[in-house]
């Protein structure tokens, strides 16, 4: 299985109205591959954010719909993968 970290910077002033974009982008992935994203903020630079999604089985599925669902989100968005050791 594999975790996905996904993180970008986000301007102060646009971060209330992107917490509802994220909502429904993680509302959109898990009734499309039943995993459930979690929206994090580094504690040392607070215009640092990540969305974790974990114990994805299915990656070519996985990053198909989190491509599609994330793409109206205009943001620099960096993909890390890591496999369960």
């Amino acid at each position: 299985m594999t975790n996905y970290y996904v993180y970008y910077r986000v301007e102060p002033a646009r971060v209330v109205a992107l917490r509802a974009e994220i909502e429904s982008l993680f509302a959109a992935v898990q009734g499309k591959t039943g995993i459930r994203g979690r929206w994090l903020r580094r504690r040392d630079d607070p215009s640092t954010y990540m969305e974790v999604y974990e114990a994805v089985e299915d990656e070519t599925a996985f990053e198909m719909v989190l491509a599609r669902e994330s793409a109206t989100l205009d943001l620099d968005r960096k993909i890390e993968r890591f496999a369960c050791a």
